[in-house]
């Protein structure tokens, strides 16, 4: 918080107590990726570099990809325009964050392996994490593989095998449940998992988020 802020709070705390549990719940209702990504574009607006190299890091903490920050700029394109697009990714080139070099951003898109297709059982999920990516993965009758990206989309938490009941996946901080064949949410939400490009090639699994 800047020191005009903190006088503001202190001098007017009324005032600026209705005003910050605005913003607080403003977003109450967003996952954390979105409101870090929506903060970094306001951010970009008002062009105030301190907040803006803040809330970059910040986003990269609650899980959003290189990628993601940089679209989120060039989405928003029509309220930035070009001029504080460049002002930001030259004030994130500066500050030499990993994953943001066009190599980085590349290798991100590309295909990665997540197993060998006879490691999976046919016709039940099974949780997968080989380090770069953690996903439940299906195996049909008919060969193909569906996968989804192992993370409740209501709240960005990180699911595990533990989230497995039987032909569901329950998130296990808020109970959003999603049917383990379709990804579609079932029960106490209104998002799907997101769902993973995939392919097999040489009896291989690989998937591109």
């Amino acid at each position: 918080m800047s020191k005009a802020l903190s006088y503001l709070v202190e001098a007017r705390p009324q005032a600026m107590g209705h005003y910050l549990a605005f913003l607080k719940e403003a977003g109450s209702v967003l996952d954390p990726r979105t409101r870090a990504l929506i903060s970094v574009i306001t951010k970009v607006h008002a062009q105030t570099e301190r907040g803006f190299r803040q809330y970059v890091r910040r986003a990269l903490d609650a899980g959003c990809l290189p990628g993601e920050i940089l679209d989120a700029l060039l989405m928003a394109f029509p309220a930035l325009g070009l001029t504080r697009i460049v002002w930001a990714v030259d004030i994130i080139l500066e500050m030499d964050l990993p994953g943001f070099s066009p190599e980085a951003l590349r290798a991100a898109q590309a295909w990665q392996d997540l197993c060998a297709l006879e490691d999976l059982p046919e016709g039940r999920p099974v949780f997968v994490d080989n380090v770069k990516c953690a996903a439940f993965v299906r195996r049909e009758p008919d060969g193909t593989v569906t996968a989804f990206e192992a993370r409740c989309p209501h709240q960005g938490t990180a699911l595990t095998d533990d989230a497995l009941e039987d032909e569901r996946i329950v998130c296990p901080r808020h109970q959003w449940a999603f049917d383990a064949a379709t990804g579609e949410c079932v029960d106490h939400g209104d998002r799907p998992l997101n769902r993973l490009e995939c392919r097999v090639v040489d009896g291989r699994v690989l998937v591109r988020s």
